[in-house]
């Protein structure tokens, strides 16, 4: 039985996302300066992903 090709592999590119993780919005946030540390991780605000 062969495996399925959407299971991908090594080998393949990975396509690009378009959201980011909510570790990378805090971190572009922090480096922004829009991030304090008394602020909870639920309804971040969105960021712009650079091409």
């Amino acid at each position: 039985m062969s495996q399925h090709p959407s299971f991908g592999g090594k080998g393949k590119i990975k396509p690009k996302r378009n959201v980011l993780k909510r570790h990378e919005r805090i971190r572009r946030l922090q480096e922004s300066g829009k991030w304090e540390e008394e602020k909870k991780v639920f309804k971040l605000p969105k960021t712009p992903i650079q091409k």
